[in-house]
């Protein structure tokens, strides 16, 4: 599944959710600047109605299925962010949604599917279990199955975030985004590239859900046999095709870090910016700490991609010692 995503897509999906969300914050701490050795801006998508960049994705297609006449009903597999985006986006255009999520699901997140509107069924232990149901059910029951990465429409309405970065900072030397099924960080790149080739994106997986990484690497079709994660942002088994084509041609890098690493940024970003960030959404900051000292002087840009951690995850994130000089140094 090829794609002919442009830099004009993503600029009338900007005027699609324009009615819907406002633009998020990109800012600038200087106590980061002086910890990492670089200047850092941190785009802050936590502050969207669903606290995650993927209702911007939700929105574009919905607005889009309005204008076409659909009248029928949405389901979408998610560990919750997207569902959420599904969720909230059907409920602006009044269409039905059904979120198939894993049975260990992220509460929190499950009941602001809920409070959107939409019915959450449980099944399977993980993603690809959901994901299976789902597509099941939209066929025997004709709804429309909206994929988490195989859906084109998402690509350049998530991209606008980075439209917004640039529009705020245009002279950016490198941008680490998350990379969960890949639709946030395939429209960075396409964004990114078109208003500046020179700056390099970089994807960051988890180290314990890895299949989009291996990929890269190895030119295949990776799969992995678990997604042990906090982070069930970036808790994909496999890459979707779609953006994996897209990440293939126009990722600059891509890294993992591991949970520990991704603990770490979330304090790092409480203490410094005084925001949650959930483990994917620290995914960016854990990766320009580990490579900090290849950033010396350059202006990075960092997505904060959500911010739906649940208490118990930011207790047991807190509770850790801060002391570990792994990770820490002088923190």
């Amino acid at each position: 599944m090829a794609h002919n995503i442009t830099l004009k897509d993503v600029l009338l999906a900007k005027q699609r959710i324009a009615p819907f969300i406002k633009a998020t914050p990109t800012l600038n701490f200087k106590s980061l600047d002086t910890l990492f050795g670089c200047e850092l801006w941190i785009k802050f998508e936590n502050h969207l109605p669903t606290g995650a960049f993927k209702i911007r994705g939700g929105i574009n297609l919905c607005s889009q299925l309005k204008a076409q006449g659909f009248q029928g009903g949405l389901i979408a597999a998610s560990t919750g962010n997207h569902g959420q985006s599904v969720a909230h986006a059907g409920q602006l255009f009044g269409f039905p949604v059904k979120i198939i999520v894993p049975e260990k699901a992220n509460m929190d997140k499950v009941r602001a599917m809920e409070n959107f509107g939409a019915e959450v069924i449980f099944h399977g232990k993980n993603y690809s279990y959901c994901c299976v149901f789902a597509e099941n059910f939209a066929s025997d029951h004709d709804w429309r199955y909206v994929s988490g990465g195989d859906e084109p429409a998402l690509v350049p309405g998530v991209g606008t975030y980075a439209l917004e970065l640039l529009e705020t900072m245009p002279k950016l030397d490198t941008i680490f985004v998350p990379v969960g099924g890949g639709s946030g960080a395939s429209g960075t790149c396409i964004v990114a590239h078109s208003v500046n080739p020179a700056i390099k994106v970089v994807g960051v997986q988890s180290t314990h859900a890895d299949s989009i990484y291996q990929s890269m690497k190895t030119g295949k079709f990776c799969k992995t046999q678990s997604a042990d994660t906090f982070a069930e942002g970036l808790a994909t088994l496999q890459p979707f095709e779609y953006t994996l084509d897209i990440l293939r041609r126009e990722l600059d890098d891509i890294v993992c870090v591991d949970d520990n690493e991704l603990r770490h940024a979330v304090r790092l970003l409480l203490r410094h910016t005084h925001n949650i960030a959930e483990g994917a959404g620290a995914a960016a900051l854990a990766a320009a700490w580990q490579a900090r000292s290849k950033l010396a002087g350059k202006r990075v840009g960092i997505i904060l991609s959500g911010g739906n951690l649940t208490e118990l995850q930011l207790k047991e994130i807190l509770e850790a010692s801060l002391d570990d000089e792994r990770f820490c140094g002088k923190e």
